[in-house]
């Protein structure tokens, strides 16, 4: 199955662990294979992963991205993802993580980075944390 993926002018995207840029006008491209593909939009540096979720998703990215470190990270997502649901009482965040460790464990990366995403703002409510994209001022999206 392909997988077209349309990028903005100087866009960057992973593949394979490979950082690939755009150019300076919009581009589609067709992945014919599987392949681990994030775009610059789903790629969370290491100072980034400021917040316990944050940190599960890094951890879950690197999986993704790094198969030759892939058994250290997973080792490091059990104990951060672990270390979340203990902190929390929420049954639907609970659900959450518990589909997030089935996703990691059939190796379903991009679907696991896809379900911590959806807690974020189950996190910052109980952390009164704001990211720092949004709050850059009055642009806010």
């Amino acid at each position: 199955m392909a997988l077209k993926l349309t990028l903005s002018p100087n866009e960057k995207l992973v593949v394979n662990g490979a950082v690939i840029q755009n150019g300076d006008r919009r581009a589609s491209v067709v992945v014919q294979n599987k392949a681990s593909i994030l775009r610059e939009k789903d790629i969370l540096l290491p100072e980034q992963a400021v917040t316990p979720m944050r940190r599960v998703y890094f951890e879950i990215m690197m999986m993704y991205l790094d198969e030759k470190q892939r058994k250290t990270h997973f080792d490091a997502f059990s104990s951060r993802i672990t270390e979340f649901m203990n902190a929390i009482r929420n049954s639907d965040a609970l659900a959450a993580c518990v589909n997030i460790i089935q996703l990691v464990h059939d190796k379903e990366y991009y679907k696991a980075l896809l379900a911590c995403r959806r807690l974020y703002d189950f996190e910052e409510a109980r952390l009164n944390y704001v990211p720092p994209e949004l709050s850059a001022g009055p642009e806010r999206h």
